[in-house]
């Protein structure tokens, strides 16, 4: 899978898939995703109705023009449940918690390819998030990166996984394992997403905002998020800004006069730029115009 293909999911919104009140006002929100949750948005006495439910969630939020996932159960039991009900037309990709391997993926991808060619559906169409909540699971980042070619992106749960290396879920403590997860992400040609801090970062959204910033720098290319008021945030904040688009496409350009008069590098601006500065270059331009056409 080449970066050009992946999708571009500034914002991932969750929404509990046993509330039609809030997946009816979904479309509303502006994420580029949302993930209609089974796990821990939903009691345990109200999934089977969750479940039972999500056909109609689906079609709901996939009108809106959002991207829908759905966040499944961590159990082997419930699990099986949950893709009975959520491979279906309509959904991007199933989210996996507390991933503890590659085998787990592997298992998970097997059992989509199943159902997928059950219903007629186009092999491979779904998608896997693989979601770290563990210092465990991080220990073996680069392996379950790379388990199967339906893991689309990789991300942090920084609550969970805070807890587990019995650490505060700040910038300072989540540089680290998000950097290894940035790393293992671009290895296998995955979507590396997260932000370093806390998930229910969005009582001061100028903080946010600076988090957002500094995250994208490091990598990483959108996240998961709980409140509608940190969507804008990240949609801007993981977004190419003008400045950065005028940068990418005067580098792009000068390069490939480069290349017409037989040089494998060229100057811009007072920089030397050569292939890796072009592919990302062309990285930001790619993202820009998978927004816009969103937009269009």
């Amino acid at each position: 899978m080449t970066n050009d293909s992946l999708p571009v999911w500034r914002s991932m919104l969750f929404v509990p898939a046993n509330n039609p009140a809030f997946i009816d006002k979904a479309h509303l929100r502006g994420a580029d995703a949302i993930i209609l949750d089974l796990e821990d948005g939903v009691p345990l006495a109200e999934k089977a109705a969750a479940r039972q439910g999500l056909a109609g969630a689906v079609a709901r939020v996939a009108a809106s023009g959002a991207e829908v996932v759905v966040r499944i159960n961590a159990s082997l039991r419930l699990a099986a449940a949950d893709l009975e009900s959520a491979v279906s037309a309509g959904v991007r990709a199933i989210c996996v918690p507390k991933v503890t391997g590659a085998s787990q993926l592997q298992w998970l991808s097997q059992s989509v390819a199943e159902l997928e060619l059950e219903r007629g559906l186009r092999a491979g169409e779904i998608g896997l998030i693989a979601l770290i909540e563990t210092t465990a699971a991080l220990a073996r980042v680069r392996e379950i990166a790379g388990s199967t070619p339906r893991l689309v992106a990789i991300t942090l749960g920084p609550e969970d996984f805070s807890a587990s290396a019995g650490m505060v879920p700040e910038a300072d403590s989540l540089l680290f394992p998000n950097q290894q997860l940035v790393f293992a992400a671009r290895t296998a040609g995955i979507l590396p997403l997260g932000f370093i801090g806390s998930i229910g970062q969005y009582g001061d959204l100028d903080a946010f905002r600076d988090t957002i910033a500094r995250s994208r720098r490091l990598g990483l290319r959108g996240g998961f998020c709980i409140h509608p008021d940190q969507v804008p945030v990240m949609n801007a904040g993981y977004a190419p800004s003008p400045e950065e688009l005028a940068d990418a496409a005067g580098v792009v350009a000068a390069y490939e006069q480069a290349l017409v008069e037989g040089r494998g590098a060229a100057q811009y601006r007072g920089a030397m730029i050569d292939a890796p500065v072009v592919a990302r270059a062309r990285e930001i331009l790619a993202t820009h115009d998978t927004i816009s056409s969103r937009a269009g």
